[in-house]
């Protein structure tokens, strides 16, 4: 039996559990199954906040490919062309010339990106938060600005460079922007120039509420807990402009600021327009139930779609209704897309994916959050508590788990660390001023 070829482009929360699945259910007779990535591992989204917070290291936050899917041959690399109608793929590797890869299955799972706007200055200014290497700068970013502020004798540089700016009141951006404020808040133990009341942290939202993914209440609830802690919530409002660096926003205010995050949602990944697949009006690769990629009435056989950039129908749901984009969803969609994978090369039909939300919970800081799961309700140390349990429980890999239990137990009995590593944003800074030529000297 010739062994079919199974091609995952992308290695987030789909590819990975997906290529793993696949690894351990089908034997290499049956399948190769051949994982594209430009990055060698995997990010758990759901701790950006908290490593960049301090609160677990940024390398506890992602899984290596490598040795998770041992079973797996791993490419680093970028596809930049999908030709489903010739079964190939073409891949652009770190390094050196493209290569064409044939397949019989493709698993095509590239994710999202950050969803921006043509907002003036957005791209000179702004940072997203969907890596690590954005958490990691964010961090770094923000204890820097403490420096600055502590250091300067003028009231304009001081205001500019502790104020704040988060755009988007999604899960993302609220956990970002509480784990940032609490990380500064502990910050400031250590610098007597500076008081809490020095810093402005702003929340820019669109629309009328925030945590859309649950009910209303607990939405105002956690308005309430950002308020207490002197926050500037600015509901139904836009960010209009942010050229160098000075916020205007909808309301009229017009301020400057240093750090301009945007956590505005997120949009399937551009790699999608270089593939054949059918898209809906979002750009979504079309899906049925079963997470085959279906063109109107036709199966496009071979091929598989879930996670971010799939539109994927919500069968818990009326007609019309398709599964969000969540780390919930994925991890779930991966699982049944393998296992219809393993289905369809042994001859059987695939299964439906079906899933009901069991709800959402979100951290706003050291041992406060918010939860709603299976309609229970909880707020404070208890939803701070689930949130962390439910992720340490999502994170792949038993060495993640206990690198991340690890971190946790040890922060209830040492300090966090709050020194910004900067120059890991720029090394060779400083070794390019010392092997300068003196100025006036002849080369």
């Amino acid at each position: 039996m010739n062994p079919k070829r199974i091609l995952v482009v992308g290695a987030g929360h789909v590819g990975l559990y997906a290529a793993l699945r696949l690894s351990k259910k089908l034997s290499s007779r049956e399948a190769e199954v051949i994982v594209v990535d430009p990055q060698p591992h995997m990010t758990y989204q759901p701790f950006l906040p908290e490593a960049s917070a301090g609160n677990i290291s940024p390398r506890h936050a992602v899984v290596p490919l490598r040795r998770e899917l041992r079973k797996c041959k791993v490419v680093a690399g970028t596809v930049t062309r999908i030709d489903h109608d010739r079964r190939t793929a073409v891949v652009q590797p770190i390094s050196g010339p493209t290569r064409e890869i044939q397949y019989d299955h493709v698993v095509v799972a590239p994710g999202s990106v950050s969803r921006t706007l043509p907002i003036p200055g957005l791209h000179e200014n702004g940072i997203g938060f969907k890596t690590i290497g954005e958490a990691i700068f964010l961090r770094n970013h923000v204890l820097d600005r403490l420096d600055v502020a502590a250091a300067t004798t003028d009231p304009e540089v001081r205001s500019r460079a502790l104020t704040f700016v988060f755009v988007g009141g999604g899960y993302a951006g609220i956990e970002a922007l509480a784990e940032m404020e609490d990380m500064a808040r502990d910050a400031l133990r250590y610098y007597p120039e500076l008081k809490p009341e020095d810093m402005r942290w702003v929340l820019v939202e669109a629309t009328q509420r925030v945590l859309p993914e649950v009910d209303r209440d607990m939405g105002a609830y956690t308005v309430q807990e950002l308020l207490k802690r002197n926050m500037d919530i600015r509901l139904d409002t836009r960010l209009e402009s942010c050229v160098d660096g000075v916020a205007k926003l909808s309301d009229g205010s017009v301020f400057p600021s240093d750090t301009i995050v945007w956590t505005a949602g997120v949009k399937p990944s551009p790699m999608l327009d270089a593939t054949d697949f059918p898209r809906d009006e979002r750009r979504r690769v079309t899906c049925l139930p079963t997470l085959q990629i279906v063109d109107g009435d036709r199966v496009v056989e071979g091929a598989w779609s879930a996670g971010d950039c799939a539109a994927v129908p919500d069968l818990t749901k009326e007609p019309g209704n398709f599964c969000s984009p969540s780390a919930q969803h994925a991890v779930r969609q991966a699982a049944r897309m393998a296992d219809n994978i393993v289905n369809v090369i042994r001859g059987r039909e695939p299964v439906n994916y079906k899933h009901k939300h069991a709800g959402s919970v979100a951290s706003l800081g050291l041992h406060k959050g918010v939860a709603q799961v299976y309609g229970v309700k909880m707020t404070g140390w208890p939803a701070w508590f689930m949130h962390r349990t439910y992720h340490m429980s999502r994170i792949p890999s038993f060495n993640r788990k206990v690198r991340v239990v690890v971190d946790w137990s040890l922060a209830f009995f040492l300090k966090r660390e709050v020194v910004a590593l900067g120059q890991l944003h720029d090394p060779r800074e400083e070794f390019a001023e010392a092997s300068a030529p003196p100025v006036g000297a002849r080369v």
